[in-house]
C-alpha cells in the first residue's frame, strides 16, 4: 500500500497561509505605506547587513519564503484543476506547481546563504 504525500502538502499549505496572513500585511504596511510616506525611516544598509548576519534570521526568512511558495503552489494547483476542469492532468500540474515552489525555495536559499 502506497501512502499519498497529500497530508504533508496540506500541512505546508496551511503553514504558508498562516505565515502569509500574519507577516505579509505587516511587511506591506511597513515597506509599502509607512516608509514611502516618511512616517518611518528606511533601514540603513548597515542595519540590514547586521540583521542578515544572523543565521537564525536567514533561516526564518527562508522558512517564510518557502511556506508562502508552497501555499501559492497548492492554491494554484487545486484552483486550476477545479476552475478549468483539468483534473486529469493532476500529476503534471502538481509537478509544475510544487517543482516551482521547490525551485523558488532553492533560489531563496541561494540568495540568503
Amino acid at each position: 500500500m502506497r501512502r499519498s504525500p497529500e497530508p504533508y502538502l496540506w500541512l505546508l499549505f496551511s503553514g504558508g497561509g498562516v505565515v502569509a496572513a500574519f507577516l505579509l500585511p505587516v511587511l506591506v504596511l511597513l515597506f509599502g505605506v509607512l516608509m514611502p510616506l516618511g512616517v518611518l525611516d528606511w533601514p540603513t544598509a548597515e542595519h540590514l547587513r547586521g540583521l542578515l548576519g544572523s543565521v537564525v534570521v536567514r533561516l526564518a526568512l527562508l522558512a517564510v519564503a518557502v511556506l508562502c511558495l508552497f501555499h501559492a503552489a497548492h492554491r494554484i494547483r487545486h484552483t486550476s484543476e477545479e476552475l478549468f476542469g483539468i483534473a486529469r492532468f493532476d500529476v503534471v500540474i502538481a509537478i509544475l506547481c510544487y517543482g516551482g515552489a521547490i525551485a523558488g525555495g532553492v533560489f531563496a536559499a541561494g540568495v540568503l546563504f
